[in-house]
């Protein structure tokens, strides 16, 4: 490799962004962190604007400020990664490598582990559904993000039930690991995924105890930390996980891009997730007119094709800026919402939160509910049109999870986005409401206000069914 620019040119992008401070709302937390958008205005379809309250984290949060301002400072030296001899290229390169870096630091990888950048949380675990050894069985709980639940289609996968308590989830693996049928002497491989915190209802799972159950029955595990590195710091050493995975939209990074980190063994026995161009080594045709291919050993293997270095780079700035504003700091501001939150839905007999392990369960700021007499579709088509609040309606791509929430059964139908039930009618779905560190307190006291407002009153407008989905009727 050619070299470097000078680091003096790498650090004034990697410093080039604005530093932006607001106040606390309220002493005794911290300041929100500036997000992109947090001045944005909507219409209501009653009359006027009001800044919009955006609280669907779960989704997609918002990018930060800084966020924002690194990846535009370093736009105009954009440029091709691995591939060039020129100044920018290098550049990029240099940012591209350094990121791998501070994503690792960041998840507190161990020596040895390989950081492979891919476009999602979904992608990672496909990636990694990939490269399962043969025979490789795999154990993931009912409740999971479809993103766990579905990527083991060429595995042999258990499914467990829901337990509730995380008690019951660590001795309902022991059991299901115990009981697997191996032949007398072989070591046969397995896999446990786990989410860290539920997209449903926000409860913290308890992966360092079902690591070491893992772990005791000779079994390796993944965790499925989308919901939970954007709210906590998330250690691979401490929770001893063998993989992890996130996606950088969650994590305030909203610009296509993903990690799965952790051991390097099956990553570099497995074929190359994509073949193409970055993963091969070296290509050469052969006396018969085939061709031989030489694939990386790094996480290059993995990483086919021009590389997402924005997104990359995004990440990486995330996850910095979340270390320097403190996870004590932003977690006690997040515990604060989140008791304003519980505290106001508490008032309102008719709301149901939805929870597996009880109210007084360690969560993230994600909570769902349900209000009884109305379809959630509905009430969140409400929230958005006439109080400028913007939620989640359906079943969060949990369906299982959420019928088993909700009482139903199995085969009820239902669908991850609006139901077909009508303004009024009981649905098989419910309204999630997610928080970060960008949320300031007024967009939650104006959530609980909203929500009590419409129960007692019902809504202002009428409302109808277009293509799936409850709109305000404007005819």
């Amino acid at each position: 490799m050619s070299a470097r620019p000078d680091a003096a040119a790498t650090a004034t992008v990697e410093t080039a962004a604005t530093r932006v401070e607001t106040e606390s709302a309220d002493p005794c937390c911290a300041a929100p962190l500036p997000v992109l958008g947090r001045d944005v205005t909507v219409p209501l379809v009653t009359g006027g604007e009001v800044t919009y309250a955006a609280l669907d984290y779960a989704a997609s949060a918002p990018a930060l400020q800084r966020v924002w301002d690194d990846v535009a400072a370093y736009a105009p030296y954009y440029g091709s990664v691995h591939r060039g001899a020129g100044y920018l290229s290098q550049l990029s390169t240099d940012l591209f490598e350094n990121s791998r870096v501070t994503v690792a630091e960041f998840l507190d990888c161990r020596p040895g582990d390989q950081v492979v950048f891919t476009r999602s949380t979904t992608d990672s675990l496909n990636l990694l559904a990939a490269t399962l050894p043969a025979d490789c069985q795999v154990f993931v709980f009912e409740t999971e993000h479809h993103a766990s639940l579905l990527p083991w289609r060429d595995a042999r996968v258990s499914y467990l039930n829901a337990p509730r308590t995380p008690e019951q989830a660590v001795a309902t693996l022991e059991r299901a690991l115990a009981d697997r049928a191996t032949p007398s002497g072989v070591d046969v491989p397995a896999l446990v995924c786990v989410t860290g915190a539920s997209n449903v209802t926000g409860e913290l799972w308890p992966v360092k105890e079902l690591a070491a159950a893992a772990h005791a029955h000779g079994a390796r595990i993944v965790l499925d930390a989308a919901q939970l590195a954007p709210h906590h710091p998330v250690s691979v050493q401490d929770l001893d996980v063998d993989w992890i995975a996130f996606s950088g939209h969650k994590l305030y990074a909203p610009f296509g891009s993903g990690v799965l980190a952790g051991r390097a063994d099956w990553l570099q026995d497995s074929e190359p997730y994509l073949a193409g161009g970055g993963a091969s080594r070296k290509v050469a045709r052969r006396a018969d007119g085939g061709v031989d291919v030489e694939w990386h050993t790094t996480a290059a293997r993995h990483e086919a094709g021009s590389p997402n270095v924005i997104g990359v780079y995004s990440i990486a700035s995330a996850c910095k800026a979340l270390t320097e504003a403190g996870f004590d700091s932003l977690v006690e501001r997040e515990q604060h919402l989140i008791a304003k939150v519980r505290a106001g839905l508490a008032e309102v007999p008719e709301v149901r939160v939805l929870s597996l392990f009880g109210d007084d369960a360690p969560r993230v700021g994600v909570i769902s509910f349900v209000v009884e007499g109305w379809n959630s579709s509905h009430f969140a088509a409400a929230l958005s049109a006439e109080y400028g609040i913007g939620v989640r309606d359906g079943l969060f791509c949990a369906h299982p999870l959420v019928r088993t929430l909700l009482g139903s059964d199995p085969q009820d139908p239902g669908e991850c986005g609006a139901p077909e039930a009508a303004p009024g009618e009981r649905s098989l779905n419910a309204i999630r409401v997610s928080f970060g560190a960008g949320t300031p307190d007024e967009h939650v006291e104006r959530f609980v206000g909203a929500v009590k407002e419409l129960v007692r009153d019902g809504a202002q407008w009428k409302y109808r069914t277009e293509d799936g989905r409850c709109v305000p009727d404007r005819g």
